[in-house]
């Protein structure tokens, strides 16, 4: 039995513009210390996702669908039996600290908060395992700042201390949203080989949400790529890499920047923006997006197609994707009338 498995999970949010899917169909399984990534540009869902499988979500949220946690459903479970899993089996690591973290009490209160609510332990042992948690994280001089207020800590020190407060319980699925946003690049590398370590010492599953591709190659064996609340491509990691076959999935490799770019090169592009979620197309999302649209991909949301083992794409035109790479002429990001226009 996979430890979490989602199945067909759709999620409808309500805007002054009327009900819109944040999440649609969404499916995927998660073993026991395995890692999977969730990566798309900011509005395609990622975060909606893993609020769905925290019990997270706004109250006027529609949540269909199943999420079997160890085989017991989450989609409707009562609050207070919700409660008793979130820092506990499940913990999750949230994008900004500041909001994490509670200003008015102490780190080390807010670190042992979980060990007290869901392990029993007296304040005095709680307090005990909230100094070790904070020595592990990588606090300096944790005994006596064990007092002090997140106020008085490094962006990436409170960082390492949402994840010492994640770990506290020693849950089974660590879910990660965004936990390197706004640190620099030396932090990011050690807030992600932390996480890193943790899970391999501990044996969790971790879900790990990144715009960042290159964070998502070295830290997860597979991954989603999501756009308009769907998941457009997934698979082993190494296979969608090596062999991205979705056009969104295509141009979002293509917009990075490269170190051997020639001067005043311009970056590739996806042509227009991402629509409102009450304006997506009723077939595929990248429908009028994508350089490969014809009218048939406004129709129904296209199935899943095998790539390869594991590995697979949401597109009817994946024969001509195929065609166009072999022939080392793709140009995703442009539209079907400038790719016309091309000399």
């Amino acid at each position: 039995m996979p430890l979490l498995e989602v199945r067909n999970l759709s999620v409808e949010l309500q805007t002054h513009r009327g009900p819109a899917l944040a999440v649609r169909d969404v499916s995927f399984t998660l073993e026991r210390g395995e890692t999977l990534g969730l990566v798309g540009e900011s509005g395609c869902g990622k975060s909606i996702t893993v609020m769905a499988l925290m019990g997270l979500l706004p109250e006027n949220a529609k949540v269909t669908g199943s999420i079997l946690f160890e085989g017991r459903e989450l989609v409707g479970l009562p609050e207070r039996a919700m409660c008793a899993l979130r820092g506990d089996r499940i913990g999750m690591i949230f994008q900004e600290p500041m909001t994490a973290l509670n200003p008015v009490h102490t780190v080390g209160h807010q670190v042992a908060e979980p060990l007290r609510l869901h392990r029993g332990l007296s304040a005095a042992d709680a307090r005990k395992e909230a100094l070790a948690l904070l020595e592990r994280v990588g606090i300096p001089d944790a005994a006596r700042r064990l007092d002090a207020y997140p106020h008085q800590f490094s962006g990436g020190q409170r960082q390492r201390i949402t994840i010492a407060m994640a770990l506290a319980c020693g849950p089974d699925l660590l879910v990660a949203d965004e936990p390197t946003t706004a640190l620099d690049v030396t932090i990011q590398r050690q807030i992600l080989d932390l996480i890193r370590d943790l899970v391999a010492e501990r044996g969790m599953a971790l879900i790990l949400i990144s715009h960042d591709l290159g964070v998502i190659a070295q830290n997860v064996q597979r991954m989603l790529v999501m756009y308009g609340g769907s998941v457009v491509e997934s698979g082993p990691t190494a296979s969608v890499f090596a062999n991205r076959m979705h056009p969104y999935t295509l141009g979002l490799f293509a917009a990075r920047p490269g170190l051997r770019a020639a001067k005043g090169q311009r970056l590739v592009t996806i042509p227009g923006t991402v629509p409102e979620l009450v304006d997506l197309p009723a077939g595929c999302p990248f429908a009028g997006r994508c350089g490969f649209t014809i009218p048939e991909c406004h129709g129904t949301v296209p199935p899943a197609y095998e790539v390869e083992s594991g590995h697979r794409a949401r597109c009817i035109r994946l024969e001509a994707v195929a065609e166009t790479k072999a022939a080392g002429a793709l140009t995703p990001a442009l539209s079907q009338r400038e790719r016309e226009e091309q000399p």
